[in-house]
């Protein structure tokens, strides 16, 4: 019999470096591709993050926010 993880794996990816390069970074998506979300990312490259303010708003979640995820489902480290 097979039971769910009741601990899902953490990711390799660090949700402070990913809030950090969304919020230097972000008019590029850098903080996207970095967690592996290519189609936000590209999203955020042609809208140069919203106009930046898309890309303060989703780096401050990323920092604040413990359910953020890479492109596999997995949670960021903190």
């Amino acid at each position: 019999m097979s039971y769910a993880n009741p601990t899902p794996e953490l990711s390799d990816k660090s949700k402070v470096v990913a809030g950090l390069l969304q919020i230097f970074l972000g008019g590029f998506g850098i903080g996207r591709f970095y967690t592996g979300h290519v189609g936000m990312g590209v999203a955020q490259l042609l809208t140069c993050g919203g106009l930046g303010f898309w890309a303060l708003i989703d780096g401050i979640i990323f920092l604040v926010s413990d359910t953020r995820t890479d492109a596999q489902g997995r949670k960021l480290r903190g």
